[in-house]
């Protein structure tokens, strides 16, 4: 995703492709997306029986520019009572904040695409090829009550199919060893999701700057730099970090609806809970589900690793700033 521009309410996406799969038109392209086409893509490919035993990646959240507007509204409303220099100082700050919601606003939907690409079979989905190839607006529409009470009623379906076979024994020792592996990493990067956010709120506290501003004119100066200092490490600490954790938590909440890891070994035949025309399209793509999660566990610690190299890179390089605005 290249561009973006926001529009009120609505952000609206361009998508560019480069392709070599002859299945295109044209081995270069780009279309204009909305949020609204995302979520319409990640339901249809969840919603896909064939797809059962795959990670689909979670849908990308809702832009929420808000807060960031909500700012700029009271500024504008408050510039009469400010000197120019107050004005341009506020306005900067509300800019930054607004760019890095943007940021990571582009950053989360373009990850979604990217990992439906990577796949060695939801890149072939007709639904992903329409929505990377037609120049058209899709016109996709939310889901009404009906639809998402339907689909709530299915979910529970799932689920007690789940509790029905929960005593069938003999179960395969590698997607046993999954199974418990990915319940147990959820709990934790919850926790440190949260633990994450707290840390990042904490940068954005100005409590501790404001009261040293009062009494200290001088060096409230310093404070002044080196709260936007804070500033910027907190928005590099939630894209990197934060979103990081809280993209594989969801991640592993669209392994458990996929009944990823709820294969056993039955008699010698591979079985899955899930109802029966979705369990046969299962069974026969077993050895791709072996392959989905080894390719998880891989791409994971890929993130993980990138991610948090860059965020020391960028550690030390705002730390050097502070050191050098306490000289």
């Amino acid at each position: 995703i290249p561009d973006a521009l926001s529009e009120k309410d609505k952000v609206k996406f361009t998508v560019h492709t480069k392709t070599t799969l002859p299945t295109f038109q044209s081995p270069e392209f780009s279309v204009t997306r909305q949020h609204e086409d995302f979520v319409w893509l990640h339901d249809t490919l969840t919603e896909t029986e064939e797809y059962a035993g795959f990670i689909i990646p979670p849908a990308p959240s809702k832009p929420d520019f808000d807060g960031p507007r909500e700012k700029m509204q009271k500024l504008g409303e408050g510039e009469v009572s400010m000197t120019k220099e107050e004005f341009a100082k506020m306005k900067q700050e509300l800019e930054a904040e607004y760019l890095a919601v943007f940021k990571k606003t582009v950053s989360s939907h373009e990850v979604f695409l990217q990992r439906l690409s990577s796949h060695p079979v939801l890149n072939k989905d007709r639904n992903f090829h329409v929505f990377l190839e037609y120049d058209q607006d899709l016109s996709v529409r939310r889901k009404n009550t009906k639809e998402m009470f339907g689909g709530f009623l299915k979910s529970m379906v799932k689920s007690a199919d789940e509790v029905l076979f929960s005593g069938v024994k003999e179960v395969d020792d590698f997607f046993e060893q999954e199974k418990t592996f990915l319940v147990n990493y959820y709990n934790r990067i919850k926790d440190a999701c949260a633990k994450a956010d707290k840390m990042t709120r904490s940068h954005k506290s100005e409590i501790f700057l404001q009261t040293f501003s009062v009494y200290l004119l001088k060096v409230a100066e310093l404070f002044e730099k080196l709260r936007k200092v804070e500033s910027r490490v907190s928005s590099d600490e939630d894209l990197k970090l934060t979103e990081l954790l809280r993209y594989y938590m969801l991640n592993i909440e669209a392994a458990k609806v996929s009944h990823l890891c709820q294969s056993c070994s039955l008699k010698g035949k591979s079985f899955c809970v899930s109802p029966l025309p979705q369990n046969l399209m299962f069974i026969y793509s077993l050895p791709l589900v072996f392959v989905e999660l080894i390719s998880f566990k891989r791409k994971r610690i890929a993130a993980f690793r990138k991610n948090l190299i860059e965020m020391a890179e960028l550690e030390i390089k705002h730390g050097k700033v502070r050191t050098l605005s306490l000289m």
